[in-house]
């Protein structure tokens, strides 16, 4: 293995978020750490918060706080990936915190399956914590419900905590007015940046190394100056990319010592792979409503593009034909056999399908909403994913037919194209 070539026991730079392989040379993550310890154990909070940029350390923060904790005063469930309905993601947290697998289908049996834990596990001496990463995945439906399940503590101490990690999306949305309520909740809000200078990082990737069984010197002094470059100037990620990389190179070529110009070869192959291969002209600035057009525009094509979604207009004329067709058919019968041979339709063939039509208020503005009845029929055989990219179809297209949803300044398009998609979700079960 390559690594073994350079006396290490084992790989130093894997991408995997593995706490014995921390170091301490990232002081935003250290103080993100330490303040979320302190809202869990010493400061008694309902929610804690952890944000971050892309290969910062989120999950990693998370892995070291839980194994820092000691398991005979707390019990722990971890979600990691959060993309569900809010029904999924109890189910999910019960069936860690008990041990065995949810049943429950009824949110309302569920919460009383909750509140019993919560109960039994205070009166057994220990309280419950719900870590969350990816949080920024979670529906602006299902933080607030995750906020209405805070509302179960009791008057004098919380029965539990929730650790919510995400990208700074999760911010913002924590952010917008709409959720004042559940961002006063929060008692400690961190935000990991990256390693803040070119010494802290060359002490990250000597701590990696020495963690890792390293007895010398691997990189040159002149390599971190490019790993700092390459790395955008301290993105953990990235540095741990590099670094592994150069270390294999090294091996393949039989180097004693990573100097900076193996390390610039290695930015430079990445740099010319995700660069433009055309200079492209400086564009033009966009006027607000453009771009909140476009990102409207860009969840409707993430939905939509698997074949088996048809938009509303196109199953319209699907059974506009089919219906013509039918009736062509129906008629070249009648008139070849006469009405004694004409087959009585089948008693499946009299049920009467019918549109779904409700009414949705969002943004202060009521409509009605019809769903198709085809788009109900293939939307109830289906999976959940292919349900939820139906009802994502579907709300893009209300968004863009009634403009006036997101004409106001202070609208967040993505919240309510979110909102709208699961309350057409609600009505395709």
């Amino acid at each position: 293995m390559y690594y073994e070539y350079w006396g290490l026991q084992k790989p130093p730079f894997d991408n995997v978020p593995d706490p014995t392989m921390y170091s301490d040379s990232h002081s935003s993550m250290e103080n993100a750490i330490a303040e979320t310890l302190f809202a869990i154990d010493e400061g008694n909070e309902c929610i804690a918060v952890i944000v971050g940029d892309v290969g910062l350390g989120k999950t990693l923060s998370l892995r070291i706080i839980i194994d820092s904790l000691h398991l005979d005063k707390y019990k722990i469930a971890l979600v990691a990936n959060p993309d569900m309905s809010f029904i999924e993601l109890l189910r999910e947290i019960i069936g860690q915190l008990s041990g065995t697998k949810c049943e429950e289908r009824r949110k309302v049996d569920l919460l009383e399956k909750f509140n019993k834990i919560l109960f039994d596990t205070i009166d057994s001496g220990k309280k419950v914590l719900i870590f969350i990463d990816e949080a920024n995945a979670i529906s602006p439906t299902n933080l607030e419900s995750l906020r209405l399940l805070t509302n179960m503590q009791e008057d004098q101490r919380n029965l539990f905590t929730i650790i919510l990690a995400g990208q700074l999306e999760l911010a913002r949305r924590l952010e917008h007015p709409k959720r004042a309520n559940l961002l006063q909740r929060i008692g400690t809000l961190s935000r990991i940046d990256k390693i803040e200078s070119e010494d802290l990082l060359k002490g990250y990737v000597e701590t990696r190394l020495r963690l890792a069984g390293g007895a010398r010197q691997i990189f040159a002094d002149d390599a971190y100056g490019f790993l700092w470059e390459y790395s955008e100037h301290g993105v953990p990620r990235l540095i741990n990319k590099m670094c592994k990389l150069s270390l294999k190179a090294g091996e393949t070529n039989g180097f004693t010592l990573i100097s900076g110009e193996v390390v610039r070869q290695i930015g430079e192959r990445f740099r010319h792979l995700t660069g433009p291969a055309i200079p492209k002209r400086k564009p033009r600035k966009r006027p607000e409503s453009e771009v909140v057009a476009e990102a409207v525009e860009k969840e409707a094509v993430q939905v939509s593009d698997d074949p088996g979604v048809l938009s509303v207009e196109a199953f319209t004329e699907r059974r506009r034909s089919k219906d013509v067709e039918g009736s062509q058919e129906r008629e070249f019968i009648a008139e070849k056999a006469g009405p004694a041979d004409v087959p009585a339709p089948s008693p499946e063939a009299r049920v009467i399908k019918k549109d779904i039509s409700a009414e949705v208020e969002v943004g202060g503005l009521k409509f009605a909403v019809n769903i198709p009845h085809q788009i109900v029929k293939q939307a109830q055989s289906s999976t959940h994913e292919h349900r939820m990219k139906i009802a994502g179809t579907l709300a893009a297209q209300i968004m863009k037919k009634h403009e006036e949803l997101t004409s106001a300044p202070s609208v967040d398009p993505i919240s309510m194209w979110s909102d709208l998609r699961e309350f057409v979700a609600s009505r395709l079960k």
